[in-house]
């Protein structure tokens, strides 16, 4: 890439962008009319999962959306344990590091049990034990200009979760599969990272939503490259590990990550003999093992994965589900890579998209995160109430996790726009589900119900605005990971004025109260299209913690008062707030 390429890509260091830092490709597609034609007018569907990072953490300052200054937001949220959100670049200045620094913030705990114990039974109180005053750093639109064009010109959702309070497999596993089972011989759910020991892992037994894209003639397809940071979670389904077993046999190996750690650590010439080695057990496949491993297995040279994006496109072989699992230092995680990096890659594959006008017309593109990594996010996520046990593991709710950065990318997604409905990753396969008309059987009724398909973040009937034409700035060098500290002297940070337009939601929520002696009778009433969760929070120690309830139509909560007093609220989705007190 010339510097002139990589000067228009992105601004890393401190500074407002002139411009936009968006391809050009993008805004001469932009200035296009858009397909009509609803669902049926997409072709392709383009799915990038980037790693660890929460919504507040990202537009927590965002005009227009939930962010700092939601006035719907749990009393005392946003401190946790003394501190405030503070701004990463200030405390870059603080610690006499230049602002370009920010890009380099090291990963917090995003253990399993570490977001249980920030999420703290629903007060989500209990951030900075579990994950240290670092979790309360954020970024701006000065830090940050591509991740805010982004969310300008197309769709963002701030209402879109994890799948799971834990780390980064069982959240994948999500995308992919639309649940988690049980750790193989164990009566334990699959809420950690336990796959990752792929040499020694069995493999999970449940089918992948790619096997039944497979089955019904659907063609999709996995980019990667050598290094795919173990992102790609279809290699520890029990399926796609036989087919690599049986493709590695010439070389005596059990998974792909071991014969490509080994190749990394070869001499080129021994990774030659080692590529045609693995070619040659490919070659050994049947037909339908070979399919799968095309399409799941195989991997492009270090730094070519936009660039195989980009050829499939140009030879008219994009399929028309395409899961992209970049390397570690494109993984956006903040042990790895930067918000920089990652928006490196973003620009190449938007680049790729729009510099093919036909394509681009055709092409819907959904970035997200996988999960939250330690960083803060004020809004509790829904979780199942006691009666779905199903949906959870050692009493304790597997999920929805915290919110995640998403944006919708397309022709249908312009203008700015803001989804408040309630997202979660399973609501990928169930935007999948409307457009293909393949079914995921893993997903259960409880996501269902809560969790909607993605298809309100689209406006198939009017085109959105254009977004301006400018060049942007530079790029900085990387540093040594680092963890920001708050200020000594702290407030709330202000989130941007002003307000952004909505995508509608399908909720028409509301929440009335009365007393009946010592009891007092809760009537949740919701006449929308979709079920609406609400949770009710007992800041009067009416009930031991907060009760969780899915209401589509009217539901009557009878609360048993412990004296003449009570101080009740009600939440429910798009940030509806209802007190109640005596």
């Amino acid at each position: 890439m010339t510097d002139l390429s990589r000067r228009r890509l992105l601004t890393l260091s401190g500074g407002v962008a002139a411009g936009s830092l968006l391809p050009p490709s993008v805004h001469a597609a932009l200035a296009e009319p858009f397909r009509p034609g609803g669902l049926g007018a997409i072709e392709h569907v383009v799915i990038l999962m980037q790693e660890n990072r929460s919504f507040d953490n990202y537009f927590g300052t965002l005009r227009g959306v939930r962010g700092f200054g939601d006035p719907d937001a749990l009393k005392g949220v946003f401190e946790q344990s003394g501190v405030l959100p503070f701004s990463a670049r200030e405390a870059a200045e603080r610690a006499n590091r230049p602002g370009s620094d920010i890009q380099y913030l090291g990963s917090l705990d995003h253990s399993w049990d570490g977001g249980q114990a920030a999420w703290a039974n629903g007060w989500n109180n209990g951030w900075v034990p579990a994950k240290s005053k670092s979790t309360m750093a954020y970024y701006d639109r000065e830090d940050i200009p591509f991740q805010y064009e982004l969310a300008e010109t197309f769709t963002l959702c701030d209402a879109y979760h994890a799948s799971v309070f834990g780390p980064t497999n069982p959240n994948r596993l999500f995308m992919w599969s639309g649940n988690v089972g049980y750790e193989p011989g164990t009566n334990r759910r699959v809420v950690d990272n336990d796959a990752y020991d792929e040499d020694n892992h069995p493999g999970y037994p449940w089918t992948a939503y790619a096997e039944r894209l497979e089955s019904r003639g659907v063609a999709w397809k996995t980019y990667q490259e050598w290094d795919n940071y173990q992102d790609n979670a279809l290699e520890f389904f029990t399926r796609f590990k036989q087919i690599a077993r049986k493709a590695l046999q010439p070389l005596g190996l059990k998974s792909m990550d071991r014969f490509y750690a080994n190749l990394f650590k070869a001499a080129p010439a021994e990774r030659e003999t080692l590529l045609k080695q693995l070619d040659a057990g490919v070659r050994a496949l049947d037909r339908a093992e070979r399919s799968l491993y095309d399409r799941a297995l195989a991997r492009v040279r270090p730094g070519e994965l936009a660039k195989a994006f980009r050829a499939d496109i140009e030879s008219g072989r994009l399929p028309k589900v395409s899961y992209l699992v970049p390397s570690a230092a494109d993984s956006e995680h903040p042990s790895a890579s930067s918000p920089a990096a990652s928006a490196k890659l973003t620009y190449d594959i938007l680049d790729a998209i729009a510099s093919n006008p036909k394509v681009w017309a055709k092409t819907a593109l959904i970035l997200t995160f996988d999960e939250f990594d330690g960083y803060f996010d004020h809004v509790p996520p829904p979780v199942p109430p006691a009666a779905r046990t199903e949906e959870f593991t050692d009493g304790k709710p597997i999920g929805f996790g915290f919110r995640v950065p998403t944006t919708v990318v397309s022709p249908w997604s312009v203008g700015g726009f803001v989804s408040s409905e309630t997202f979660d990753h399973t609501s990928i396969i169930q935007f999948l589900e409307r457009w293909t008309g393949v079914y995921e059987p893993n997903i259960s009724p409880w996501r269902r119900t809560v969790a909607g398909d993605l298809t309100s973040t689209f406006d198939f009937r009017h085109a959105g605005r254009r977004p301006r034409l400018d060049k942007p700035a530079a790029v900085p060098a990387p540093v040594p990971r680092w963890k920001p500290a708050p200020p000594a002297e702290q407030s709330l940070p202000q989130q941007e004025p002003g307000t952004r337009p909505a995508r509608p939601v399908p909720y028409r929520p509301e929440a009335w109260a009365k007393l009946e002696g010592r009891t007092l009778v809760l009537t949740l009433r919701n006449f929308g299209t979709r079920s609406a969760h609400f949770t009710i929070y007992p800041y009067g120690k009416e009930f031991a913690a907060p009760k969780h309830v899915d209401v589509l139509g009217l539901q009557i909560v009878r609360i048993p008062l412990p004296g003449k007093e009570y101080d009740i609220e009600v939440h429910g989705p798009a940030g509806f707030r209802r007190t109640f007190i005596s």
